[in-house]
């Protein structure tokens, strides 16, 4: 036996691949989760009143970072990294603080004290954190799972739409075109009998969906060229940190949703790739993302956490080896350090991604059900925990203003809709499952009943030492029992 059929063996993410599917597969996560790694430092920049050319420093950053923790994350150190298929980047959790922060008169520097004095604390209490695995379950991780799948849809809908586009008017026929030009040729591609190209269909659909959308005049690489080729992260670009009690516990409230974020994540991987995750490996894990998020400020950027779209990758093409997304952070590397290749992929149609989004997502989601399929409903709670969990997390996604009335950390907890759901499933979890006596038969009518009965009279027509053996009744010498039917 190989020394890599060894590796295979023992855990499916450590199975190394050629070098050159390798880099393949790992450009096609960077591709996957390019736009929503430069969206948070695209906002807060604005809002911060910086210019185009410290924006890209800012994206730039975020880039060079991401990659940094993504190897970190993946290829894992002692007491650092799960060593799961990953992806890091900025966290989109903390956008709205952040820009709190920086209205407030506190600024970027303000911003990043709290980054760093927040991950800190994240660092010391990730190994407690990482204790609530037990009250992970299927019913928990499944319900999590799903919801990742389902608020990530909107994302797609949004690239579909396009940036500055008004979304109350919908999408231009245009983008739905090319957008429905690429799902079909992830469909597909996906079908060829052929694991290189079926497993780089989202790749190989971006790269043809841009061909179209060159040819129907929907790209636009002209500013590529723009800006320097060469530039590496400026260490406090942005002035020295300042430390403000109030934005730090603000930031706090964000670290500790970018903790449960990222412990579903941890979990949905685990469940995908079908290998074990207990608590030292997710706090393993949340060690990663805390220590990437303190390190961040220094060079410019904000809290990291593991990227979701990217789990449903994981799902859809069945590469599960975590090299591959080693090798993805280190493309985020070079791109941080090489803007004109990041200008390269900026340039990719939105649409496009959209397209090939509906199916990455769809696919977490589906992950999330197939889990849920594992769960028994009889005689429980079950059901409702699902129920619910899902509801609450779908709320802030289909009306985004419906918690504006609530306190601030109010809205960073429940503004997320996976962190909402998986507070709620872990809380209802508890309740039914696990505090008090467990409920009975008729505790709700919404508790999923028995498919079928079994008259008691069947049963104690059995004699000691009989079974059931592929459908046959024997005995305990291994005859068969015939069966007396009714017409007999």
């Amino acid at each position: 036996m190989s020394k890599r059929t060894k590796t295979v063996a023992a855990r499916p993410e450590d199975e190394r691949l050629p070098i050159g599917p390798t880099i393949g597969y790992g450009i096609q996560h960077v591709l996957t989760m390019y736009g929503g790694i430069i969206a948070p430092p695209l906002i807060i920049g604005q809002i911060a009143g910086l210019s185009q050319g410290e924006i890209g420093v800012l994206i730039a950053a975020c880039l060079f970072m991401g990659g940094l923790a993504t190897i970190l994350q993946t290829v894992g150190i002692p007491f650092f990294g799960s060593q799961l298929p990953l992806v890091q980047g900025v966290s989109f959790a903390g956008v709205a603080t952040m820009g709190a922060i920086v209205t407030s008169g506190g600024g970027l520097p303000a911003v990043f004290g709290s980054v760093i004095a927040a991950s800190v604390i994240g660092l010391l209490i990730a190994p407690v954190f990482a204790t609530v695995i037990r009250f992970f379950p299927p019913v928990v991780t499944g319900t999590v799972i799903a919801t990742i799948g389902l608020t990530l849809l909107p994302v797609a809908a949004g690239w579909i739409i396009g940036s500055g586009e008004d979304a109350a008017e919908g999408a231009s026929a245009d983008n739905l075109l090319l957008a429905g030009i690429t799902l079909v040729i992830v469909l597909v591609l996906s079908k060829v009998p052929v694991g290189a190209v079926s497993r780089l269909a989202i790749l190989l659909s971006i790269v043809l969906g841009t061909i179209v959308a060159v040819i129907l005049g929907k790209a636009d690489f002209s500013t590529v060229g723009e800006g320097p080729i060469f530039a590496f992260p400026q260490v406090f670009g942005f002035g020295l940190p300042t430390f403000e009690l109030a934005a730090i516990i603000s930031m706090f409230i964000v670290i500790l949703v970018t903790l449960t974020e990222t412990t579903a994540d941890i979990l949905a991987v685990g469940e995908i790739v079908g290998t074990k995750v207990d608590s030292k490996r997710i706090a393993a894990g949340l060690r990663a993302d805390m220590l990437s998020s303190a390190v961040s400020p220094i060079f410019g950027t904000f809290t990291q956490s593991a990227f979701a779209q990217n789990v449903g990758l994981v799902a859809i093409t069945g590469v599960k080896s975590r090299f591959v997304v080693t090798a993805g952070g280190g493309v985020l590397v070079i791109l941080g350090l090489l803007p004109v290749l990041g200008r390269v992929v900026g340039a990719i149609p939105s649409p496009v991604l959209g397209g090939a989004g509906l199916v990455l997502f769809g696919s977490v989601a589906a992950s999330g059900i197939r889990t849920l399929a594992k769960v028994d409903y009889r005689g429980n709670m079950n059901l409702v925990i699902v129920a619910t969990s899902i509801a609450v997390g779908m709320l802030p996604i289909a009306v985004p203003t419906i918690y504006e009335q609530m306190p601030a950390w109010f809205v960073t907890i429940f503004h997320s809709g996976i962190s909402s759901a998986a507070v709620t499933a872990i809380l209802l979890n508890l309740l039914f499952n696990h505090l008090g006596a467990r409920p009975g038969k008729d505790a709700s009518v919404l508790a999923a009943a028995p498919t079928r009965t079994i008259p008691v009279a069947y049963l104690e027509a059995f004699e000691d030492g009989d079974s059931i053996v592929d459908g046959r009744i024997v005995d305990r010498d291994g005859n068969d029992v015939a069966l007396d039917r009714p017409e007999h």
